[in-house]
């Protein structure tokens, strides 16, 4: 296996020039840096980890905390994932992956023991108790997801309320006065998924306001039953004109279930979901949805967390950005049917 030394010795170097060509720590001309460069590629050198750690107080590697609950669309879950450890790899980082059920000993033992140099959670709760752990460890940290405290963390999600509002307000403009909002199963509302009930209650609120009647439901995460769950909603609202859904299994079950029902988007019924584009294109869904954007939280998780470990000295207040919802139109949308 190639060392340092035989990485220097190739590029004609000194050890010591080497290594500040790959840490970056010192100013190698370019000349300089291209022969180490060379050189890394054609020894197939990796820096040991171990070492690196010792000498730089940084393992380079960065924990990720996720669950793939059964009560959530775990492709939905996925999508969250890549994003964050496509934006690690671009940084330079490794991600170690934690998904244990006991997400508070897990963020214990991974902090405690410098095993990472941030964290990164998802599946965050509203009152989740991996925070306070969070707070206290020597590590800095950023959610994907809103808790009820946003004290000492950096926090990224999307505006569910403003998105509950898009959602109806779009099909108001068109002439719909009666739908059906589909959200998440209850169960994640119960252990504290408050992106759930954020987009309800605003859609619900914004219904009232504006004369609209909305039907709400929880739905479940996969099949058959979210199929038989839309079949019983649209048997019982025939009234009905548009379809709302906060609940990606519901989404992707609808095509069967229309088909099954023969009808057709947007003639019998408009739809709009809140998915991403990525998602959209693996379950061929051909509806207007509003974008999720797991990999722009994933990545603006990441770089602000890179920016706290890499640059202490320049960290500023802790952060909560909401990214603004944005439909993409495929067309699912139209007036109601006469």
């Amino acid at each position: 296996m190639a060392t340092i030394g035989d990485v220097a010795r190739v590029a004609g170097v000194s050890r010591s020039t080497a290594s500040y060509a790959l840490s970056g720590k010192r100013a190698i001309s370019p000349e300089v840096q291209a022969r180490v460069a060379r050189a890394v590629a054609d020894l197939g050198y990796t820096p040991n980890a171990g070492a690196r750690a010792l000498a730089t107080s940084q393992t380079m590697v960065i924990g990720l905390l996720a669950q793939f609950l059964p009560d959530e669309f775990a492709p939905a879950m996925l999508q969250y994932i890549v994003g964050v450890s496509d934006t690690a790899r671009e940084l330079g980082y490794d991600i170690l992956l934690v998904t244990e059920e006991d997400g508070t000993r897990a963020l214990k033992r991974i902090t405690n023991s410098r095993m990472v140099d941030g964290i990164v959670l998802l599946n965050v709760a509203e009152d989740d108790a991996r925070l306070p752990i969070l707070r206290d460890a020597p590590q800095p940290g950023a959610l994907v997801g809103l808790p009820a405290d946003c004290a000492g963390v950096d926090v990224f999600d999307l505006d569910f309320e403003e998105a509950g509002r898009v959602m109806v307000d779009t099909l108001h403009r068109l002439g719909h006065r009666d739908l059906v909002l589909v959200s998440q199963p209850e169960h994640v509302v119960e252990r504290g998924g408050a992106y759930v009930w954020r987009l309800q209650n605003a859609a619900k609120d914004r219904a009232e306001r504006l004369g609209i009647r909305l039907h709400t439901a929880f739905g479940a995460a996969r099949q058959p039953e979210v199929g038989r769950q839309l079949h019983q909603l649209l048997d019982a609202h025939p009234e009905a004109t548009g379809l709302l859904l906060n609940n990606e299994a519901a989404a992707a079950a609808l095509p069967t279930v229309l088909t099954e029902r023969q009808l057709t988007a947007p003639r019998d019924l408009s739809v709009i979901g809140r998915y991403s584009d990525e998602f959209a294109r693996t379950f061929s869904l051909p509806y207007s949805a509003v974008e999720s954007a797991p990999d722009r939280l994933g990545r603006m998780a990441v770089r602000a967390l890179v920016e706290r470990i890499e640059r202490p000295e320049r960290a500023g207040p802790h952060v909560v950005r909401f990214i603004s919802p944005e439909i993409i139109d495929r067309g699912s949308t139209g007036p109601p049917p006469a």
